[in-house]
């Protein structure tokens, strides 16, 4: 097993005990005590590494406010919100209507993008560099299920039947992937249901016919910038003309793509705004970190490996916390 293998094991280890430990931070839940300068957060594993970097950095800051951060999807961070017990929710779709008739305050604060992932020893991986895929191709494989097969995925004599693995959590992940391909709510994926980004990119790790999707920083590796060891991305025909063109080669390493993703050249969907939710107007501490990361936290979002929002975009999410 290569030294890249074992590091990337040891990041969902470090992952899932990281998470564990902030859970049990301030566990009384949401809004914080009386004089307590806890900020509680839940939700996106899409926004999880930068609200981190963010944490850090904002601690240093101002060493008097904790952080109580807990990753676990958009839904559970929208139903955390809504219920008061986090004081802001990480969410990697839209709000829904009636999340906002309940009182959801979505502020936009970066961007990034779902990805195709396969094995990085697929059988047909060089047909599906040469040829990626379509929002029709992957509407066959994971909505209607009429490709079964990777050799009728590419065109081949290939007959190894294609596991579909999707997420088993309320995510916006799988929400903007289902939109993508035509569908209209995570519901409409179908296969192998698995908890969460780490586990999703594991499971398709670990299975050399597998099929998935991620978001982005769960699909590179932080360190080398490179596709995470044992994972390949699958490239998008944007085009739709059955081959990747040189413009639409920007795969190699996690800045390429990024810049894609800011000029506008990777498909929205699946690039999508990850939002900052609160239960009604933002207030305290939150407000106050919040107001942060849409000034100063925003020079961390290209270290971490996300694309940063318009200047006009920003400028709304400050005018809507200040209201």
């Amino acid at each position: 097993m290569s030294i890249r293998i074992k590091t990337w094991q040891k990041i969902l280890l470090l992952f899932t005990a990281l998470t564990a430990v902030l859970s049990l931070v301030g566990c009384g839940g949401g809004a914080a005590a009386q004089g307590d300068q806890t900020i509680t957060i839940s939700g996106a594993f899409a926004l999880y590494p930068m609200v981190i970097r963010w944490s850090e950095e904002y601690k240093a800051l101002n060493p008097d406010v904790q952080f109580d951060i807990q990753a676990g999807g958009a839904g559970k961070g929208m139903s955390d919100v809504l219920a008061g017990a986090v004081d802001i929710a990480m969410v990697s779709r839209e709000v829904r209507p009636e999340e906002a008739d309940q009182g959801a305050v979505p502020i936009g604060v970066a961007k990034d993008a779902v990805l195709a992932t396969i094995n990085a020893n697929n059988p047909v991986l060089d047909d599906l560099l040469a040829t990626g895929i379509t929002p029709e191709k992957g509407a066959a494989i994971w909505l209607d299920g009429s490709v079964t097969t990777w050799g009728e995925l590419v065109g081949s004599s290939n007959d190894d039947e294609i596991h579909v693995f999707s997420r088993a959590d309320s995510c916006g992940a799988a929400e903007v992937w289902a939109i993508y391909l035509g569908g209209e709510a995570q519901e409409d994926l179908t296969g192998i249901a698995v908890q969460g980004d780490p586990g999703l990119a594991e499971a398709v790790r670990q299975d050399e016919l597998g099929i998935g999707f991620n978001n982005l920083n769960f699909a590179y590796d932080a360190a080398t910038q490179e596709p995470v060891e044992g994972i390949a991305v699958i490239p998008m025909d944007i085009n739709g003309d059955g081959q990747i063109t040189d413009d639409e080669d920007f795969y190699a390493t996690k800045s390429e793509l990024t810049a894609a993703i800011a000029a506008g050249i990777y498909p929205s969907p699946p690039s999508r705004t990850l939002y900052l939710v609160t239960n009604g107007a933002a207030e305290g501490a939150a407000k106050d970190f919040v107001q942060w990361v849409l000034t100063d936290g925003q020079a961390f979002l290209d270290e971490v490996g996300y694309v940063n929002l318009t200047d006009a975009v920003l400028q709304e999410g400050i005018d809507t916390l200040n209201k």
